[in-house]
């Protein structure tokens, strides 16, 4: 996939990466969506293509809509298994030694389609152009100090907003990258040791896998390795932790509507005199937008008027720039909603801090309103996540019949660790006003979560509706 990000483009064609974890169902419909026209799968995922190829195939009538399959072995060697379907290595070997670059007669024209939430009947296919990739690919570099000939380790799946742009931009800077197909912490540990890794990155939930790790899968850093961590706010204490570890943790955020990264909490010099914890919580915000943003705000939805910068007043994030997505394909409607007044809107949450520092709340879906008061999910699952024998949190709505809604808790432990329902409520009413403190707590084995690490929390609210309205008295389980 590696080679795609640049062999597509230079020919002059549009590079679509999907997720390896969908079905043939969801992939048939992304082909069928997107018109691919040549259609690359890995030899371990080709059951899956040639299933989705199967159901393209039974509905369309025209077999000039079928993409021509071209299978990647995973040995980079010719594929014993690829059948009667082209394979990419040959390809490669046979391919004449010339070859005239396809530039883009327009820098707006498009480069990649990259799907966001949606579902089999109505994809999200969202446009990058070519000028977008460049700057988010220059403006992603220098938020993250990726300095000459660095050596890259890739936990961020490249399928997801292309790899936040690091694709291109450790070419960019010369850099050696070191891919790892499926990694745990003492692969993280032992790849950093082996190659001298100076940068990576990673969604909280990797960095909170690095920093629970068995002292037996750890190994000493060689030296500063620089985490560029998003997708998710980071936990305060992941963050503390991290750092005294010998990681330098650089907090970005986005969305696959602005190329991924677009935001950086710049640290400033005055906060290294600052304790611990106070750092900690000053990179959980979301900063600044990068030199290649033109603008990020936090409005009023309903005014288009930005909110106070008293670190209080909530609105709605909202960019506007170059590296904002061209549009959703073949979707005017949908591209109409989101650019509504000339800014993206993004459905996320925030208030502005004196220092002109944004700071997320929540997703506007994710607000728990409890007796008309407005709880941010974010806030309860740092407290959560505080206890020392808490692994990952997750806080979801709860039907309530007196409050209308009231937090739900759901708690993965630390192995070895124990904790009770009581405690861990109380832990959280000494620390939150107790409105906001969860009624109920549920201890899982595991959360769900998406490949790249984010909590799927439409799978938990589904949950806690399933576990019915909590009467008066208050509650808590345990599945």
């Amino acid at each position: 996939m590696y080679e795609l990000h640049f062999a597509v483009p230079m020919a002059g064609a549009v590079l679509c990466t999907f997720n390896t974890r969908h079905d043939a169902p969801m992939v048939s419909a992304l082909l069928k969506h997107s018109g691919a026209k040549v259609f690359l799968v890995e030899s371990s995922l080709l059951d899956v293509g040639r299933a989705a190829l199967k159901r393209l195939a039974d509905s369309e009538s025209n077999a000039a809509s079928i993409p021509v399959l071209v299978t990647i072995s995973d040995d980079a060697g010719p594929g014993e298994a690829s059948g009667c379907a082209a394979d990419y290595e040959g390809l490669i070997k046979s391919a004449p030694s010339e070859f005239d670059i396809r530039w883009p007669a327009n820098e707006l024209d498009p480069i990649t389609l990259n799907y966001t939430s949606g579902t089999t009947s109505r994809p999200k296919g969202v446009v990058y152009n070519h000028r977008g990739a460049y700057l988010n690919t220059i403006g992603t570099v220098l938020a993250y100090d990726i300095t000459p000939m660095p050596t890259y380790l890739w936990t961020v799946p490249m399928f997801h907003c292309n790899g936040w742009h690091l694709p291109w931009g450790v070419a960019m800077q010369g850099g050696t990258n070191v891919c790892l197909r499926h990694f745990t912490a003492a692969v993280i540990f032992d790849s950093i040791a082996r190659h001298g890794v100076t940068h990576m990155g990673g969604a909280p939930t990797v960095l909170n896998m690095i920093l629970n790790a068995p002292t037996a899968d750890r190994k000493p850093l060689p030296g500063t390795v620089r985490v560029m961590t998003g997708g998710a706010p980071p936990p305060p204490r992941v963050l503390a932790g991290m750092e005294e570890l010998g990681f330098a943790v650089y907090h970005i955020y986005g969305l696959t509507e602005t190329y991924g990264p677009a935001t950086v909490c710049a640290w400033m010099p005055e906060w290294d005199a600052l304790p611990a914890e106070e750092r900690a919580r000053l990179k959980a915000r979301q900063g600044f937008q990068h030199v290649a943003m033109e603008e990020v705000d936090v409005k009023d939805p309903a005014t288009m008027e930005s909110v106070p910068r008293d670190g209080e007043a909530v609105g709605e994030v909202m960019f506007r720039g170059n590296t904002v997505m061209s549009g959703y394909y073949k979707d005017i409607s949908a591209t109409k909603e989101s650019m509504a007044g000339g800014w993206l809107h993004t459905g996320d949450l925030a208030v502005r801090h004196p220092d002109g520092y944004i700071q997320l709340k929540d997703r506007a879906k994710d607000i728990i309103i409890s007796g008309g008061e407005n709880i941010s999910s974010i806030e309860v699952e740092s407290v959560i996540f505080s206890h020392p024998a808490v692994l990952e949190a997750a806080v979801v709505a709860r039907p309530d019949n007196h409050w209308g809604e009231t937090p739900c808790a759901f708690v993965k432990l630390k192995d070895g660790a124990g904790a009770t329902e009581a405690e861990i409520m109380g832990f959280c009413r000494q620390r939150l006003p107790h409105y906001m403190a969860p009624k109920t707590v549920v201890f899982e084995e595991d959360l769900p979560k998406t490949s790249t690490g984010k909590t799927q929390k439409f799978v938990l609210r589904e949950k806690a509706r399933a576990m019915g309205s909590l009467t008066k008295t208050g509650s808590s389980s345990k599945l």
